[in-house]
């Protein structure tokens, strides 16, 4: 079984690529003594996700890396956050919450439109693959829910329930990661 090592120590995710990608013994970066900290300098989500996996790769001389980069981006504040979604505001996941809730005030439901965006890389450091994974709903006027992390407490969806008030299988049946990880195993296995 050939190996695909992850760009991350986050236990869901690694746990996600383990399902999807079955074919491969996925195994952490730390796992294989590599703790390289690729800055995310690059202008798009795909930018970063193919500079981390195309770094890692090379470390690993030419083992398989899969890396991403995600964030939202809110339609009414042209893309904002975006690839900033994570170092824009210096705080607790709920503090930014908070934060860009105050920032949509005032605006309808029609102007709360938010997009998730997962960019998945794979790279052997030669030969590079990226794919985008996207879902789509409004910014909830208050932060609600328990299961998530992150910005799943005011990620609503068409339903009116934020990404924190899905059950977890609900939650991993619509994942923008799992999403860009299938187009990624579609393009490797077809």
């Amino acid at each position: 079984m050939e190996n695909l090592i992850i760009a991350s120590g986050n236990k869901g995710k690694i746990k996600e690529a383990q399902e999807i990608f079955e074919e491969f013994k996925v195994i952490p970066m730390s796992s294989m003594g590599i703790s390289i900290d690729v800055e995310e300098d690059q202008e798009t989500f795909a930018g970063n996700a193919i500079k981390k996996a195309e770094t890692i790769a090379k470390a690993l001389n030419g083992e398989k890396c899969i890396a991403d980069d995600s964030g939202i981006e809110i339609e009414a504040l042209d893309g904002f956050p975006g690839v900033r979604t994570k170092r824009w505001f210096e705080g607790t996941d709920r503090e930014r919450n908070l934060k860009l809730i105050e920032k949509m005030k005032g605006y309808s439901k029609d102007n709360r439109k938010i997009k998730f965006v997962t960019a998945i890389a794979l790279s052997d450091g030669e030969k590079t693959i990226c794919e985008l994974g996207v879902i789509e709903g409004y910014v909830a006027e208050e932060v609600r829910g328990e299961n998530g992390f992150g910005f799943d407490e005011i990620f609503e969806l068409e339903d009116g329930r934020t990404l924190a008030e899905l059950s977890q299988e609900e939650k991993n049946s619509i994942s923008a990661r799992k999403i860009a990880m299938e187009k990624i195993k579609s393009k490797l296995f077809n």
